[in-house]
């Protein structure tokens, strides 16, 4: 699983930093995590296919998490895509896009379908046979998701060495990896444990953007791998944050703990601090496993 920044400051775009926007790649997938104004310039910069990016997800329209997306739909068209493209967001998003469309008489040559969100519960919005991704009800001044990212458990490994000793036909070996037992011709039967390895444990993923401290994300988001939690202020503003209903890094870092995730990541952050440092080290006073967002910084798990 491989998560690159795009951007990951609050409001405004700077000369030296970005709106918010993230691509997951996840068991081979590649997903699109909101597209703040200049998104497909960092694309670009961090070369990134964008015939790859097959879904986007948008979690809320404030301009800062999806003014960049009519540029990237306009671009994939004139770099003459063909294939299907789906947008995941808010309800609302696909007039926004549709609008532009028509009134700069600029069609997309490819499909471009809409899934748009209401609903204030977690649903599944998508799944294929790899990954399952859900919604992450947030509170915020707009109704807004964040997304969580599952992939789904893979086959069983085999076990090379105790399935030739036991002479197993090949025909069988699909069926081994699927988790049964086999029968073998004198009657005995050899248990899968010893057949097979566990597979590789399923990765996931959760994002969480503009929110106030909220509690009911808890439950959803619970033991995932990585967790991205805004923290667009420090304790020191935290009335501002409660203002403009967004979270301080000692926020995030409660709901890390409280979840049981494995690692924090944090983002989303205001432009009024000078060291973004300062969010780390006030998050790991409740959380420790805290790593920074940056512009074009890219993190392996």
């Amino acid at each position: 699983m491989q998560l690159t920044i795009l951007g990951c400051y609050a409001a405004t775009p700077r000369t030296i930093t970005n709106p918010t926007a993230q691509l997951l790649e996840i068991n081979n997938r590649m997903f699109l995590i909101d597209c703040g104004e200049g998104t497909q310039v960092q694309l670009r910069k961090n070369k990134i296919k964008f015939s790859k990016i097959n879904q986007v997800f948008i979690s809320h329209l404030h301009g800062d998490h999806f003014f960049g997306l009519i540029g990237l739909i306009s671009t994939f068209s004139l770099l003459g895509r063909t294939t299907d493209l789906h947008v995941y967001g808010p309800k609302g998003i696909k007039e926004i896009i549709l609008l532009q469309l028509k009134l700069s008489n600029s069609w997309t040559n490819y499909g471009l379908f809409f899934h748009e969100l209401d609903s204030e519960e977690s649903v599944t919005i998508f799944e294929d046979e790899k990954v399952l991704v859900t919604t992450i009800p947030l509170q915020h001044r707009v109704y807004t998701n964040g997304f969580l990212f599952q992939e789904k458990a893979g086959t069983r490994k085999l076990n090379m060495d105790a399935v030739l000793n036991y002479e197993i036909e090949s025909c069988y070996y699909q069926k081994i990896k699927n988790g049964k037992d086999i029968t073998l011709e004198d009657g005995r039967i050899i248990p899968n444990s010893e057949l097979t390895f566990d597979p590789i444990p399923p990765k996931s993923y959760a994002f969480c953007s503009d929110t106030v401290y909220h509690e009911p994300v808890i439950p959803i988001i619970e033991n995932v791998d990585v967790l991205y939690h805004e923290s667009t202020f420090l304790e020191s503003e935290e009335s501002l944050a409660q203002k403009t209903l967004h979270s301080t890094a000692k926020e995030a870092a409660r709901i890390a703990l409280k979840a049981n995730v494995k690692q924090l990541i944090l983002g989303h952050y205001s432009t009024r601090y000078e060291s973004i440092t300062l969010f780390k080290e006030e998050a790991e006073t409740i959380f420790p496993e805290v790593l920074l967002a940056e512009d074009g910084i890219s993190f392996e798990f």
